[in-house]
């Protein structure tokens, strides 16, 4: 046999080896594929594509108050995604996409060659349907194993779905940082809009998160993001996908990313956790993935208006009492420059508190305050806007308070827009608005700032109501034969140790003067804590007890002494709010409810609300006759009494209410309504303590009222309601006022007709109302 000369041997053998283990290769390959690609997982999560969606809680006009899971996501159809955003994620992360067939190889080639130039891994070739595969199937280990599923998956997807439907999959599942998955929740994380409303420069922003989230985050590291944005928009248009105008635009435009994740459409995060609370009691199972949705019972514009209402009464009373000095202070040691990445770094760790935003003072005297405001200006601060922390500027000043370089403040802007200086307030409030015809809860701020105090103080703070609670212990003494016109002496008392049990009680009225006997409608609008007081003693503390429970109180809060008169119980706002309503709504004890209807990811009703409404008589606590009266002398409060400034402010004739005001000014009250809504506010420190000299309910919690009521009443028309029968009217003008028909004694008056006229003849009605 003839033998290859040895120069062929020497090429041909090796050749022969080669093609041997590529045949090998090529054979052990086909048979992998024939034994794994039967046992790949099925595609069913991906052709059934049920994502993980939050809870979502929404105001009774539709608005988004707050969502809770794990996963933050709002599934979009391929069609509603903006060519902008396709393109720039195409850009970005597989410009092939609709070319390949799951793997690209030209882009392995272009990968490698340019890992080798570059020596070392610097660049990807991963497609974004082996991102699909990698996000629903495997993990993220980096194994020759793991690849090679990824790649069969990859195949497999391909022959599966089409190129638009694979698209989808990866645009609402992939994770882009801040909880947020899918580019739609990320549109409305980062920007506060919906995707297609984003611009370009903003879709180069979010198409760069997918690459690595953490790095590439605007909030956290803004300067490696834009630096990821300027790559994403160059390959955009080295692509063609945006003209050399688009592109130098996109360029300069300067991006408004949102701080504040938990910044909704309005400020209801009390009502929020609420409703997720009683979502979670009803279907505890998958609550925070199924996509349920939970719809409230606010209304947007009335909630903003309590918030607003309540932050500016919490404001304007932190600012009567001075400013306390800085909040705390950083090291600057390693501060290079006012423009040093380090402080932006530094301040991500102090939270906002609404519109109260964290500065770093960079450089202060008694002239001006220069300072870094979180998010990159820096701000200067001179006359009127320090002026509010002027003593702080001193050398005087305590070292761990004085305003200096390195000191950390707040600043707000006022109506004005301009910055001015400010502080977090120690002080807490609270406010709820029900509609007293059927409970709905219409507004609710449980506190200052949700983030910083979770304690809902509507619903969870017991304090003393003080004078607010003298409506119910008069309203006792109507069912008891008194009227608003009886006459009670506002005169000093004492009642000695044998009726207190422990020591003599001297009480005195909140502004230490005393004007005699008086009508009861009067002491009410002035109140008079003696005429309070005699009242109870008169009707008894154990019938008064079980009286207020009419209205919702709890019996066991307020135990049957004296003191009782003047509030010395235990309430919550909730509660205040819902007695009030039974003035309202004519003698009706509605139970007050936040949550109208729990819907599944479907749409369909799960739960719904079943109140009972005013008028139905099975709830009736109160007799309308006694309801008319009250709603008369609660009006006699607003329009001359302790809290005149709401109908002089208001410019209204039918607001009811009452300022309370505790011993030693430690809790501030208003509660009040309209016939179609009742509010209640609370100002008071967590810890009680006095809240300052004059701090009353009229001074302190009714302009939080007038401010919610301004807008809650806005279109709403005058209206004061009738008088129910069985009540006879006495009195003209401001004394007109009605009497039980039984308790009527006719007058001397009117007996001395009777007895001069003949029996046939009619008596005139002297109780009848005058004619115009």
């Amino acid at each position: 046999m003839a033998k290859f000369p040895l120069a062929l041997r020497v090429i041909f053998y090796p050749l022969a080896l080669v093609a041997g283990l590529l045949a090998i290769g090529i054979a052990m390959a086909l048979i992998v594929l024939v034994l794994t690609y039967p046992n790949l997982p099925s595609l069913e999560v991906l052709t059934d594509y049920r994502p993980k969606i939050p809870l979502r809680v929404y105001t009774a006009d539709g608005y988004l108050i707050g969502e809770f899971g794990e996963e933050r996501r709002a599934v979009v159809g391929i069609a509603e995604v903006p060519g902008v955003m396709k393109h720039a994620i195409l850009a970005a992360e597989d410009d092939r996409f609709y070319q390949h067939g799951g793997i690209d190889y030209a882009g392995i080639a272009r990968a490698a060659v340019a890992n080798l130039i570059g020596g070392g891994k610097r660049q990807g070739a991963s497609t974004i349907t082996q991102q699909v595969a990698r996000n629903f199937f495997l993990t993220g280990e980096k194994t020759y194993t793991r690849k090679l599923y990824e790649a069969l998956l990859s195949f497999k997807i391909e022959s599966s779905l089409s190129k638009d439907q694979i698209f989808e999959l990866y645009i609402n599942q992939i994770f882009l940082g801040q909880r947020a998955y899918g580019f739609a929740a990320a549109a409305q994380i980062y920007f506060g809009k919906p995707l297609q409303d984003i611009t370009i420069a903003e879709a180069a922003m979010l198409a760069g998160l997918p690459k690595a989230p953490s790095a590439y985050n605007p909030i956290v590291n803004p300067k490696r993001a834009k630096l990821r944005q300027q790559y994403v928009l160059r390959r955009m248009h080295e692509l063609g996908y945006i003209t050399d105008v688009q592109y130098e635009a996109a360029q300069k435009e300067p991006l408004v990313v949102r701080r504040e994740l938990s910044d909704y459409a309005v400020h209801a995060e009390f009502v929020a956790e609420m409703a997720r609370q009683i979502a979670v009691e009803s279907f505890p199972e998958g609550i925070y993935s199924r996509g349920m949705k939970v719809y409230t019972t606010l209304i947007k514009a009335e909630q903003e208006a309590a918030y607003a209402s309540l932050r500016k009464g919490v404001m304007d009373y932190d600012r009567r009492h001075g400013y306390r000095g800085a909040e705390s202070y950083l090291d600057l040691a390693e501060i290079k420059s006012d423009q040093d990445e380090a402080i932006d770094v530094a301040l991500q760790d102090i939270p906002d508190a609404g519109d109260l935003i964290p500065a770093l003072v960079l450089a202060a005297d008694s002239r001006q305050i220069r300072a870094y405001r979180k998010g990159g200006e820096v701000v200067t601060l001179a006359g009127d806007a320090m002026k509010f922390a002027a003593r702080m500027l001193d050398d005087k000043a305590p070292p761990n308070k004085r305003i200096r370089r390195g000191a950390i403040i707040r600043l707000l802007k006022d109506d004005k827009g301009h910055w001015q200086i400010s502080q977090l307030p120690e002080v807490e409030s609270a406010f709820v608005a029900v509609d007293p015809r059927d409970g709905s809860i219409r507004a609710l701020v449980g506190g200052f700032d949700f983030n910083r105090n979770k304690f809902n103080h509507v619903t969870q703070a017991w304090r003393q109501p003080g004078s607010s609670f003298k409506p119910f212990i008069y309203s006792a003494s109507l069912e008891k034969g008194y009227s608003p016109n009886s006459v009670i002496a506002d005169e000093p008392i004492v009642i000695p140790a044998s009726e207190t049990g422990s020591q003599a009680w001297e009480p005195h009225n909140y502004d230490g003067k005393y004007e005699g006997p008086m009508k009861l409608r009067t002491a009410l609008a002035k109140s008079k804590n003696m005429v309070s007081i005699r009242i109870l003693q008169a009707i008894g503390t154990q019938y008064a007890q079980d009286y207020a429970t009419r209205f919702g109180f709890d019996a066991d809060k307020h135990p049957p002494y004296l003191t009782m008169a003047l509030g010395a119980g235990s309430v919550t706002p909730w509660q205040m709010v819902r007695a009030y309503s039974v003035f309202a709504n004519g003698g009706y004890k509605i139970n007050p409810f936040v949550v109208r209807e729990i819907r599944d990811e479907r749409n369909a009703v799960l739960a719904r609300s079943s109140e009972v409404p005013a008028g139905d008589e099975s709830i009736r606590a109160l007799d309308p006759r006694n309801a008319f009266l009250m709603d008369a002398m609660l009006r006699d409060v607003t329009i001359y009494g302790t809290a005149a400034r709401a109908s002089a402010t208001l410019k209204r004739q039918d607001l009811a209410g009452k300022t309370g005001t505790t011993n030693e000014y430690v809790d501030a009250w208003f509660c009040g309504y309209q016939m179609t809504v009742a509010g209640c506010a609370w100002i008071g420190f967590d810890q009680p303590k006095k809240l300052g000299d004059k701090e009353t309910g009229g001074a302190a919690a009714l302009p939080i009222w007038i401010g919610y009521m301004s807008r809650a009443l806005k279109d709403v028309p005058v209206q004061v309601p009738q008088a129910p029968e069985g009540l006879v009217a006495v009195g003209e003008g401001r004394e007109r006022t009605y009497v039980y028909t039984e308790n009527y004694k006719e007058p001397e008056e009117e007996s001395l007709l009777r007895s001069l006229l003949p029996s046939w003849l009619p008596v005139p009605d002297l109780r009848s109302p005058p004619s115009d």
